[in-house]
């Protein structure tokens, strides 16, 4: 299963989220930035989609707009997100909470950060239950909420434990069982491993593909972390200056990058099999506030053409297992 663009999409039947030309901006006293420009892409049931790029790319904006949680100053601008046949983008205030943790959930960046300090944990899951309608006793409650511990690998008696007293991966769990608790469709998270040590990452990212696997829900991780998108995605995205620029199966980005971007990103990981030199992506992120023109990617490209530099490359499908946004590929799409 691998996610697309929507075009080449919108009649498959196992189809759970439709994003259709994303567009989310920032309005700072130094301009406007376009966070998210035009991103299109779909996920079925059950798949698992890696979203990668360089920090400032726009990965976390793009989740955060998907459950309806962009701040001032930031203002969703146009697009769609369809998930089975409701757009969530144009849902009021109250019925996107509603939609929240029910249809879709995000396990956020830190969770230190994310779990109230002065609660215990079996009250923060069961707050969340409750403020979606959920009506059950006290002990059908704590029933619920001891096993959603036990599906994320914690011992039932952690749940009346206060965030400080666990771990940095417990919390992270916790955070996954407050996701899970009303067996949402869809599933984005954030960086869920950061701040963590090598053997609590892998163990957090078994958690997370377990879970995802138990209630068949469709997953969107970001991250930069490429191993670790290689071992839990099926599917992945590039993104890179707020344009998603490569999509394809997981296979085929790590075997055989398409785009100029995503070539770089590739040859910079370690090679543990051969001598092959590390490779740095030449030059810096561009600013959003004062966008290139043409691709946003020409001014650090190894293969950049005097097209480049005025027009802006769509991401279309490259044969049959990947799309691309480049004008090296021009001629191969046409």
């Amino acid at each position: 299963m691998t996610a697309t663009v929507t075009d080449t999409r919108t009649a498959v039947a196992d189809m759970v989220l439709d994003v259709r030309d994303l567009d989310v901006r920032y309005y700072t006293e130094g301009g406007v930035v376009r966070a998210v420009d035009g991103v299109s892409f779909a996920l079925r049931r059950g798949e698992r989609f890696g979203l990668v790029g360089e920090s400032g790319s726009g990965k976390t904006t793009m989740g955060l707009a998907l459950i309806g949680a962009v701040k001032r100053p930031g203002r969703v601008e146009g697009g769609q997100a369809i998930l089975d046949g409701v757009d969530l983008l144009g849902l009021s205030e109250a019925e996107m909470r509603q939609r929240r943790m029910r249809d879709i959930a995000m396990i956020p960046q830190g969770a230190m950060n994310f779990l109230n300090p002065v609660m215990r944990v079996r009250d923060q899951v069961i707050d969340g239950m409750r403020a979606h309608g959920m009506k059950a006793t006290k002990a059908e409650f704590e029933d619920r909420v001891a096993g959603l511990m036990r599906s994320v690998g914690l011992q039932p008696e952690m749940m009346t434990s206060y965030p400080h007293e666990l771990s940095g991966g417990m919390k992270q769990r916790v955070s996954i069982a407050i996701a899970i608790s009303l067996t949402p469709k869809v599933i984005i998270a954030d960086e869920p491993t950061s701040a963590l040590d090598v053997v609590v990452q892998r163990q957090v990212v078994e958690t997370l593909l377990q879970v995802q696997r138990e209630i068949g829900a469709a997953t969107i991780l970001i991250g930069h972390d490429m191993g670790l998108m290689a071992q839990f995605s099926t599917s992945m995205g590039i993104m890179y200056g707020g344009k998603l620029v490569e999509l394809g199966s997981v296979e085929q980005v790590f075997h055989d990058p398409r785009h100029p971007y995503t070539k770089l990103l590739i040859s910079s990981l370690p090679d543990t099999a051969g001598k092959r030199r590390l490779e740095g992506i030449p030059g810096l992120p561009p600013s959003l506030l004062e966008r290139p023109p043409g691709c946003i990617f020409h001014p650090r490209c190894p293969y950049v053409m005097e097209q480049c530099r005025t027009e802006s490359p769509m991401l279309r499908e490259v044969e049959a297992d990947g799309h691309v946004a480049c004008h090296l590929f021009t001629e191969t799409m046409a």
